[in-house]
């Protein structure tokens, strides 16, 4: 499985950005998204910014990365996911079928 992580711009030029996630330093591409300012969430992957994230978008991911681990340590999570709890599972719109209309 390959997971994106939320990173944080603190420096950088056109091409690349020194990332922070949690104490940790990354050099990180910029090739998909463009210059950054420092301070901008992005997802990254394999050492690539791929989307630029919201501040709330970020914490979600995060949310969620570490209830799947406090899950895999048999921790309490619920409260990690706490955008999905007393919600009905949804398909993505793209994915739902079209109605006779063509919406």
């Amino acid at each position: 499985m390959c997971i994106g992580l939320p990173m944080r711009v603190v420096g950088g030029d056109a091409y690349f950005a020194e990332c922070d996630r949690r104490g940790a330093s990354e050099r990180v591409s910029l090739m998909l998204v463009g210059p950054q300012p420092p301070g901008t969430a992005l997802l990254v992957h394999l050492g690539s910014a791929v989307r630029v994230l919201d501040d709330d978008e970020a914490r979600l991911i995060d949310d969620a990365l570490d209830g799947v681990a406090a899950a895999a340590e048999g921790l309490p999570f619920d409260h990690l996911f706490a955008d999905l709890i007393d919600r009905e599972p949804q398909l993505p719109d793209f994915l739902r079928p079209k109605t006779a209309s063509g919406a």
